[in-house]
């Protein structure tokens, strides 16, 4: 408690001869833990660590198991066993439990192989974080930066004052460097300059999301155009293949005989029709209805799709509004 005392007690002489050379004091924090969960990393590697945390105690759920097995036999057999033989059992109960305690202890204990290898697997992490905390602060003068994940008490953190996802950017955009080329780390810095720029301005943030919202707009306006099109001229081609089939018939196709009565109706007068039929038609007429079922597949196709683009369009726009009431951390 004394050592958090006099660290606050710095902070604040600090603070005060700041203020009295007449410059704001700007203050930043991180969430550690935050970080570490969103660090690729260290994500893999605790997966590693927690699947080998299980093995111990499933191996330790077995010995439990064998010695209850010890335990149930001795009461079973006591009365049949001479004072020597129970006092051997119970020797050798009591070794398997002592021999359990030791292996959780070293497993799980304070100082156990968990929180060995933990600490193993934080402190890189932690150096990544520490080294990219003192770049932000020097490239954009913060004063202090605080751990909200620390000992250090913190009553109230307004979110603007958050600095951890620009820390988690540093961190991933070394690790991409190690992979690019001189042209391409180039072409990522002027692009990681123009994201702080943005996250650091929030007017320009702002319009930036308007203008990628306009672009989307535009990108589904045109979507549905084209979808349209494509429905316009799929109806055309069908149509068009109608009129053909229909003229194809004409010349080759079926011959019906018919006679029109005295009410409209057209029956022969033997109540019979007379059809002949060319084998060549019905190949052609085959062909026609195989040409309209995948004319009438490719038209529900565009039918779905326009219906998915609107679906997204409406998504899109209600995500807009509720980012738009949703009410800003002051």
């Amino acid at each position: 408690m004394k050592k958090y005392f006099a660290i606050t007690v710095l902070v604040i002489f600090s603070v005060f001869q700041l203020n009295a050379q007449g410059r704001g004091v700007k203050i930043g924090y991180i969430d550690m833990e935050y970080i570490l969960q969103n660090v690729p990393d260290y994500s893999e590697a605790k997966s590693q660590l927690e699947q080998k945390a299980q093995k111990w105690k499933q191996d330790i759920e077995a010995k439990k198991v064998d010695i209850a097995k010890l335990k149930d036999a001795l009461k079973t057999e006591r009365a049949l066993l001479t004072k020597e033989l129970i006092d051997e059992r119970e020797e050798e109960i009591k070794f398997q439990e002592d021999e359990l305690l030791d292996f959780q202890q070293k497993k799980f204990g304070p100082n156990g192989d968990l929180m060995t290898q933990k600490a193993v697997l934080v402190k890189p992490i932690q150096d990544q974080v520490f080294t990219a905390v003192q770049d932000i602060a020097e490239a954009k003068k913060y004063d202090f930066v605080f751990d909200k994940s620390s000992d250090l008490t913190m009553l109230f953190s307004a979110k603007r004052f958050d600095i951890s996802e620009q820390v988690i950017r540093v961190i991933t955009r070394a690790e991409k460097r190690q992979q690019m080329t001189n042209k391409q780390i180039k072409a990522q810095e002027a692009k990681e300059e123009l994201d702080d720029a943005v996250s650091d301005n929030p007017a320009l943030e702002a319009r930036k999301k308007a203008l990628d919202d306009k672009k989307k707009a535009r990108e589904d306006l045109v979507a549905q155009r084209k979808i349209a099109a494509e429905e316009k001229k799929a109806a055309a081609a069908l149509k068009r293949q109608e009129l053909l089939d229909a003229k194809s018939g004409k010349k080759t196709g079926t011959v019906t005989a018919t006679e029109k009565n005295e009410d409209g109706a057209t029956p022969p007068a033997d109540g019979k029709t007379t059809t002949e039929t060319n084998p060549v038609n019905d190949i052609k007429a085959d062909k026609a209805a195989e040409r309209a079922r995948l004319l009438a597949e490719r038209k529900q196709a565009l039918e779905e799709k326009r219906v998915k683009a609107l679906a997204d369009r409406d998504a899109a726009k209600k995500a807009k509004e509720d980012a738009k009431n949703k009410p800003k951390d002051k």
